[in-house]
């Protein structure tokens, strides 16, 4: 039997143990397991109480089950639902009794997902979308995930798709009416007045400058510095509680300490480096490469520096932000340095005066990084790349129009075929095992 014509199991709650454990059924045996399981079949839709028992009527757990049969289900197949008590002995009790039937076994990474994209449940885009709603940290994140999932680039690609088609089946009635005299012009004119209408909006939707798809990733902040100017201390602050070491001997930190922070929706990835100087001690020469390596690759740089040693080093192209630490201890106060962008922060990192300013200042960067992802319809590289596939066969079928029909037809056949994939529809077998395996067993 093909393994998508087998029936599969997983836990799709929490690792156990857990007050109550969803145990989910997907494939043609499922009518069979809960029936067997639950003594009855219970009402679709409906949840109902049943003392679940193995097949030697040894009895597993009191639980609550749920049948939907297909194709009104989450996968288009027939699905059944067993709400059991979270210990880990229940859950083994309960696999070992569905493994016991024929044809049934352990789901895989996202299978559960690929079959509702097989059965038309779902699109690739929505599919996408729905790993980024299960993976999203922040707010926004979320909001832009579940703008996926319920449709907002999938229902505008199928528009595009169907509008090439339209367009494709005039090209294709003026070939096949060549000897009619006008009417190819009359076919082609309004065919190539909705390839270009087509290719102003797929134009403005990727002039987005991919503002969406790093909202995924989020931004990379970087604190650098010399040794022993505070910067454990201050990603400390900005993660209100201590992640970092913090030590008075220089050279303390001799690795990179990331911490995912939530500003203000944002997701932000602040980087705590080794303090950056000359040293014949191989650990910390090693620390200190990767201090400048992971300060080039920052979306921002936060230079760190005491009243003694204002001067920034910017790494990379990242703008560079100076933030004057240890106020608290100079009472003599001293001229300020510039920073590349201007940008000069004083704050007491261990007393936390300025602290708030300068959190601001980064929410104030998230936000003209991100700009309006509010609308934002790319969330991937894969799919910015087949929007752009999709353009760049629009324009030459612009472009081919007076060389003969058959050109012209061509090119929109083959934007109709990138917008297929973009979908899920058309040639992307390819890429389904490295989308779908990203999930979590069980979803």
């Amino acid at each position: 039997m093909h393994p998508r014509d087998q029936t599969i199991f997983a836990l799709s709650s929490g690792r156990p143990p857990t007050a109550i454990a969803l145990v989910r059924v997907s494939g043609p045996q499922a009518k069979k397991i809960v029936t067997a399981l639950a003594g009855k079949l219970p009402s679709p839709r409906m949840a109902t109480r049943a003392l679940l028992r193995d097949v030697g009527q040894r009895p597993i757990d009191d639980a609550v089950v749920l049948w939907f049969p297909g194709p009104a289900s989450a996968t288009g197949e027939d699905v059944a639902e067993f709400h059991v008590h979270g210990g880990r002995a229940v859950l083994a009790a309960l696999f070992t009794a569905l493994s016991g039937f024929e044809d049934v076994r352990p789901a895989e990474p996202g299978e559960f997902t690929r079959r509702a994209f097989e059965n038309g449940k779902l699109d690739l885009t929505e599919a996408e979308g729905l790993d980024d709603l299960i993976h999203a940290d922040t707010d926004r994140q979320r909001r832009q995930a579940l703008r996926q999932l319920k449709g907002l680039l999938g229902d505008r690609a199928r528009d595009w798709r169907a509008r090439i088609i339209e367009a494709s089946a005039l090209i294709e009635a003026g070939i096949d009416f060549s000897d009619e005299g006008d009417v190819p012009a009359e076919l082609i004119a309004p065919a190539l007045a909705k390839v270009k209408a087509l290719l102003t909006e797929i134009e403005e939707v990727l002039a987005g400058q991919g503002r969406s798809e790093r909202l995924r990733d989020g931004l990379v902040v970087a604190i650098a510095g010399p040794p022993n100017v505070g910067k454990s201390t201050l990603m400390n602050q900005l993660a209100r509680r201590e992640v970092a070491i913090v030590s008075p001997h220089a050279g303390t930190t001799r690795d990179v300490i990331e911490v995912q922070l939530d500003l203000d929706g944002y997701p932000v990835t602040v980087i705590d480096t080794a303090g950056i100087r000359e040293t014949d001690d191989p650990v910390e020469q090693e620390g200190v490469r990767r201090a400048r390596a992971r300060a080039a690759d920052a979306d921002l740089v936060l230079w760190l520096a005491d009243s003694s040693r204002v001067e920034t080093q910017g790494e990379g192209t990242a703008p560079v932000w100076l933030v004057r630490n240890k106020i608290d201890l100079d009472a003599a106060g001293r001229p300020l340095g510039e920073s590349a962008e201007g940008r000069v922060f004083q704050i007491s990192a261990s007393r936390g005066d300025g602290v708030p300013e300068l959190i601001a200042a980064l929410v104030g960067f998230a936000q003209r990084t991100f700009g309006g992802t509010e609308g934002g319809l790319i969330s991937r590289t894969r799919q910015r790349k087949l929007l752009q596939e999709t353009a760049a066969s629009l324009q030459r079928c612009i472009e081919v129009i007076g060389e003969g029909e058959e050109l012209t037809a061509e090119e929109l056949r083959a934007a109709a075929q990138s917008l297929g994939r973009l979908l899920g529809r058309v040639d992307v077998e390819d890429i389904l095992d490295v989308i779908f395996r990203e999930f979590c067993v069980g979803k």
